[in-house]
């Protein structure tokens, strides 16, 4: 796509319900992301929640992030592929071709308490007059997603709604509520070659590492905030870039200290969250990065194997994956625990949690790219 084409506006009034863009990203069935954001919004967020009576509700307090799968043929899925307006080629495993549909089956259950079902019409009032913005690479985006198939069924239908494509932005709007649910692809967060919505995937990465008000400006009015930027970092090197795209003066460096141009960059991130955040307005999360899939060995398999061909949950509750860089992810927490010391509370998300509506590849050795566009990876 050229620049002039990435700066235009195209708008899609959701009467036909067709979405003609095409694009090659990770699929998720589900959303989860935007339960752990209602956990936090007020004290009283179990009214996002439907209410259910279990023996465990007396518990005082629970961690969520440990649990275990469990297999539920009778609550899920929360919704159905094929009924989802918004659902895209890029990501119909069923429309694909995939026969084996238990992945959608598979609820996340702490072992200390349960986690009742989404309320999405209560969600949606929570919503009214209010923004929610997705940040950073597919990952957020199939969790953006996910989260319009799940609150679709309890949208009226004379509730007018749009979906705009924009620069590097999908933004829904649900008018009779005055929502707003965007995306933001910015997959390393701060300014990079890779900001393209469509045509990402460049052979050398530049990386303008000290630079972020391109994307941040669009943040800014948010009143719900949820990054991740993982996976685009895992490069053996990558070029940083001091000064502007084009300038004569520009300084380049490649640099191979995956963790040091990482922790660069959320310094960056950091600096521009303290001022420009309003802290009695926003809530802000991160999201972890998924474990990884890409070796057999890791959950009992050959060395041979990856992810392709699994159907089953991986059911070690400490699986990692032997290549997951779990150092990322701490150099992510230091990041939140410094904006902690200058007054904003944002909230770590770690990956098991996020199956709460039924599916995620924290522990799913199934949950990989779309077979739909790469013959080598499975849905």
């Amino acid at each position: 796509m050229r620049f002039e084409q990435m700066t235009s506006t195209h708008k899609l009034v959701l009467g036909s319900w067709k979405i003609r863009h095409n694009f090659h990203f990770i699929a998720f069935v589900l959303l989860i992301a935007f339960v752990i954001a209602a956990i936090y919004l007020t004290r009283d967020s179990r009214r996002f929640l439907v209410q259910q009576t279990t023996p465990n509700d007396s518990t005082p307090s629970c961690d969520l992030f440990s649990g275990k799968w469990v297999y539920d043929n009778v609550s899920y899925p929360l919704y159905e592929e094929k009924q989802c307006s918004f659902m895209e080629d890029a990501f119909t495993c069923e429309k694909c071709g995939r026969k084996d549909l238990k992945y959608q089956k598979w609820r996340w259950q702490p072992h200390d308490c349960d986690l009742p079902r989404l309320n999405a019409t209560a969600l949606l009032e929570k919503l009214r007059g209010k923004k929610l913005v997705f940040v950073g690479d597919s990952l957020n985006r199939n969790q953006f997603n996910s989260m319009l198939c799940l609150i679709e069924p309890s949208i009226p239908p004379s509730t007018s709604k749009s979906l705009i494509w924009k620069g590097n932005s999908i933004i829904f709007e649900a008018t009779d509520y005055n929502a707003t649910i965007e995306f933001h692809w910015s997959p390393l967060l701060v300014e990079s070659n890779c900001d393209d919505l469509v045509n990402h995937r460049v052979q050398t990465r530049i990386i303008r590492v000290k630079a972020i008000e391109k994307h941040a400006r669009q943040w800014t009015d948010a009143d719900i905030l949820i990054f991740d930027s993982f996976m685009w970092w895992l490069k053996p090197k990558m070029t940083l870039l001091w000064g502007s795209f084009g300038s004569p003066d520009a300084i380049y460096k490649e640099v191979g200290m995956r963790h040091r141009r990482f922790e660069m960059a959320l310094n960056t991130w950091a600096d521009w969250m303290e001022f420009h955040i309003n802290r009695n307005r926003t809530k802000l999360f991160f999201m972890s990065s998924s474990p990884f899939h890409f070796v057999g060995e890791d959950w009992g398999m050959d060395t041979s194997r990856n992810c392709y061909n699994e159907t089953e949950p991986i059911f070690d509750e400490g699986y990692w994956g032997s290549t997951t860089d779990r150092g990322m992810m701490q150099i992510v927490e230091s990041a939140i625990y410094e904006l902690e010391t200058r007054g904003l509370k944002p909230q770590f998300l770690s990956w098991p949690l996020h199956n709460e509506a039924g599916y995620s590849t924290a522990l799913h050795d199934d949950g990989a790219d779309g077979i739909c566009w790469d013959k080598t990876k499975h849905l």
